[in-house]
C-alpha cells in the first residue's frame, strides 16, 4: 500500500502538479479519487522545508470550509505547519451518510460500496497531491476534524487502517460510532463491516479525543437527538467522554493497547476557533 502511494506521488509530479507550491494561501480543485472534484484550500508558511509537518483538516456540518481554513491558517503561520482544508459542500455530500459516516454504505439499500467510493478514500490521495504539490517529503500527515468533521476523522480511524496517519485529533464531535460491538452501527459496530483485528488496530493509533469542557447545549438545533445518540450523553461534552470510556473497557477486554488520549479544552464550546489551538500543539 505505501509503495503504491509513492508511485502515485511520482505520477502526480511527471504529470506536471507543480512542485513548488509558492508560500501562502492557494486554492486548486482536487480530482484525483473515484468521486466529484473537490475544492481545496491550503497554506504553506514562508519558512517551509520538505519535512513541514502537515495537517489536513476537516470541515463541521455548516460547511464552511474558508472559516475552518481562515482559524487554521493563523495557526499554521505562527506555529510552522501547512494547512489544507478541503471542501465538501452539501450538493455533492448532502447528508451524514454521505460526509460523517464517509459513505461506506449506500444510504437506499444499506449495502457496503466499493472501497474507492467512500467519501474516506479522499484523504490518502488528496495527501499524495499536497506532497506532490508542495515538493514535501513527509510521508505521515495529522488528521483533524472538529463537529461533524471530528466525526469523519474517528470512523475514518475504524475505516482505513493503513491510512498514514501520524495523529488523528477528533473534537467535539456531536455523536459517535461507538467502539463496541454491542451497539448497532451508526451508533456502535455492530453490522459496521469492521471485525474485532480492525478495532485492536484502531486502539493502537494516536488518537487524541478533544472535548470542550463548555460544549454542552442540548438545545443546539445541530445536535442529533435521537434515543440512540442521547444514551451516549445529553451533550458533546458527555458524549466524547463516553466514547474514551467505552474505548478504555473494550479495548481491556479484548487485550489491546489503548494509545487514545482524552484531552479537554476550558473555556470552550462548539466552536471551532476555540478548539483549534489546541489541537495545533498536538500537530507534528
Amino acid at each position: 500500500m505505501f509503495r503504491k502511494h509513492i508511485i502515485l506521488a511520482a505520477l502526480l509530479m511527471a504529470a506536471g502538479v507543480n512542485s513548488a507550491l509558492a508560500a501562502g494561501d492557494a486554492e486548486w480543485q482536487f480530482a484525483g479519487w473515484a468521486g466529484p472534484a473537490i475544492a481545496v484550500r491550503t497554506f504553506v508558511p514562508d519558512d517551509a522545508s520538505d519535512s513541514t509537518p502537515i495537517v489536513i483538516v476537516m470541515h463541521g456540518w455548516s460547511r464552511e470550509a474558508q472559516r475552518y481554513f481562515a482559524d487554521w491558517r493563523e495557526l499554521g503561520a505562527a506555529r510552522g505547519f501547512i494547512v489544507v482544508v478541503p471542501h465538501f459542500p452539501v450538493e455533492d455530500f448532502p447528508s451524514s451518510t454521505h460526509y460523517n459516516l464517509g459513505h461506506v454504505f449506500d444510504e437506499k439499500t444499506g449495502r457496503k460500496r466499493p472501497e474507492p467510493e467512500w467519501t474516506f478514500s479522499a484523504i490518502e490521495p488528496l495527501f499524495d497531491e499536497v506532497v506532490a504539490r508542495t515538493g514535501s517529503k513527509q510521508t505521515q500527515y495529522t488528521l483533524f476534524g472538529h463537529s461533524a468533521g471530528s466525526q469523519f476523522v474517528h470512523r475514518f480511524l475504524y475505516y482505513m487502517p493503513e491510512a498514514r496517519v501520524r495523529r488523528f485529533i477528533a473534537a467535539n464531535a456531536g455523536w459517535y460510532t461507538m467502539p463496541d460491538f454491542d451497539t448497532e452501527y451508526p451508533y456502535g459496530l455492530e453490522d459496521a463491516a469492521i471485525d474485532k483485528d480492525q478495532l485492536i488496530a484502531a486502539f493502537g493509533k494516536d488518537m487524541v479525543l478533544l472535548l470542550g469542557r463548555e460544549d454542552v447545549d442540548y438545545t443546539d438545533p445541530d445536535l442529533r437527538k435521537t434515543p440512540e445518540a442521547n444514551r451516549q450523553g445529553k451533550n458533546r461534552f458527555a458524549r466524547g467522554l463516553t466514547m474514551f470510556n467505552v474505548a478504555k473497557t473494550n479495548a481491556e477486554k479484548l487485550g489491546a493497547d489503548l494509545k487514545w488520549r482524552l484531552m479537554i479544552v476550558d473555556n470552550a464550546g462548539h466552536v471551532n476557533a476555540q478548539m483549534a489551538p489546541a489541537a495545533a500543539q498536538l500537530v507534528e
